[in-house]
């Protein structure tokens, strides 16, 4: 709730460690006051995490909320904007309450900063009450918080990894970082393996699982947690794989919101769920790219990729206002005998920083992949492996490693555990 925070000033974002989860396919009607804040409400509509909401702006506040459900249901979220009269504020919820159904949740943006008017508020029932100046995010993060279950565990984090062209190692990356990210800051992962037809995860890893990500999207009636427990393949104590098939034995043409579904499971259920996004343009990769909650592009530093992680970072801080912008991996740096442009160059063509630098070594990474193995197996003391870390703190929004709370994996890893002894 926001009360004390509203005092000092609005907060401006989500923090690095913040997770705030998508909303799900409701209905919220905005009664506003002031124009200022009839404005920052559309641009929460322009929210990735609000895309499945439907979000209706008018003006009039409580008052005309009231007249409008007289002979209206009610939305499943109202939010009102009060006036500074604390007396007239409760009278026109009390009213408000009248004519709601039941179920409906409500958020109150205020004008007094009054710790006795918030506690108030929240005895008649009002889900939240802010007080300006905040932000978009807050906003969002206030809507988002209505439908967390009590008690849940917070939202799982999702980290979508593409190449700004095909052969950069961009899945080579993305599973040692999330092989950093079990082993390291142990945190519960799996990584997703999107590239159906031809996915290495299952050779990388080692694994040749029977099942996987295309049992989930051609049967997308049967899809719950459980059977995605059921097709995970697990890597290590705190790594689990979701593998592609890999055969071309039929085409992946989808629909944009094929792995919706997917994902909304794994971000119930997962800490950590690692994307592995292939070089391909299609309306799903777009899609798993712009809802993700952080995103990393891997890129050589030659003029093809210059070129294209440009395009991808201006698409995704066009379509992620609110969000950070997307991470910069170099990888193959100082190839002998390519002409190639200085990391330091890249970056500032590009005006952002380098996440990581990846120097350019096909002994270490060649052994690695032909042994079914990650950096850290293969090499151990090899520097790269600190890389992997501080990039994997990074994305998770971790300073230091620390035990994860596991509850929600510990009864598909003990099912695993009883498969792997029988």
């Amino acid at each position: 709730m926001y009360t004390g925070d509203y005092a000092a000033g609005a907060r401006s974002g989500a923090s690095p460690s913040e997770v705030i989860a998508p909303l799900p396919r409701v209905s919220i009607q905005a009664f506003c006051e002031t124009p200022e804040i009839a404005r920052l409400i559309e641009q929460v509509t322009t929210d990735r995490r609000m895309e499945k909401a439907h979000v209706k702006v008018q003006m009039g506040g409580g008052l005309a909320a009231t007249e409008a459900y007289k002979a209206a249901p009610t939305p499943n979220v109202v939010v009102i904007e009060g006036d500074a009269h604390r007396e007239r504020l409760i009278d026109t919820l009390q009213r408000l309450a009248e004519v709601c159904d039941a179920g409906t949740k409500v958020v109150v943006i205020g004008q007094v900063n009054d710790v006795l008017l918030y506690r108030e508020l929240m005895r008649q029932g009002v889900s939240d009450y802010l007080v300006p100046p905040f932000g978009v995010v807050d906003l969002v993060r206030s809507l988002s918080e209505i439908f967390r279950a009590p008690g849940a565990d917070p939202v799982g984090r999702t980290i979508a990894f593409v190449g700004a062209k095909g052969g950069v190692g961009a899945s080579t990356i993305a599973h040692n970082v999330s092989w950093a990210i079990a082993r390291q800051l142990k945190l519960d992962s799996v990584v997703v393996d999107l590239d159906l037809a031809f996915g290495t995860a299952g050779l990388n890893f080692n694994q040749d699982p029977p099942q996987g990500v295309a049992e989930i999207v051609f049967a997308p009636d049967r899809l719950d947690g459980a059977l995605v427990d059921r097709l995970l393949s697990k890597c290590t104590e705190q790594l689990s794989l979701l593998a592609a098939p890999a055969t071309l034995d039929r085409v992946y043409d989808f629909h944009e919101d094929v792995f919706d579904p997917l994902l909304d499971i794994m971000r119930s259920n997962v800490p950590c769920s690692v994307l592995d996004v292939p070089h391909v343009w299609t309306a799903w990769s777009k899609r798993a790219l712009i809802s993700a909650d952080e995103v990393v592009i891997v890129a050589s530093p030659d003029l093809a990729n210059l070129r294209n992680a440009k395009n991808l970072i201006d698409l995704l801080k066009a379509a992620r206002p609110n969000d950070a912008a997307a991470r910069l991996v170099i990888n193959q740096a100082g190839m002998p005998k390519r002409a190639e442009i200085k990391p330091s160059d890249f970056c500032k063509a590009l005006d952002l920083e380098a996440a990581a630098i990846i120097p350019f070594d096909p002994a270490l990474f060649g052994a690695a992949a032909n042994n079914g193995q990650m950096i850290a197996e293969t090499a151990p003391s090899n520097k790269i492996n600190d890389i992997f870390v501080d990039l994997a703190k990074r994305l998770t929004g971790r300073s230091e490693a620390r035990a994860a709370k596991r509850a929600f994996l510990e009864p598909l890893m003990a099912r695993m555990n009883r498969k792997k002894a029988g």
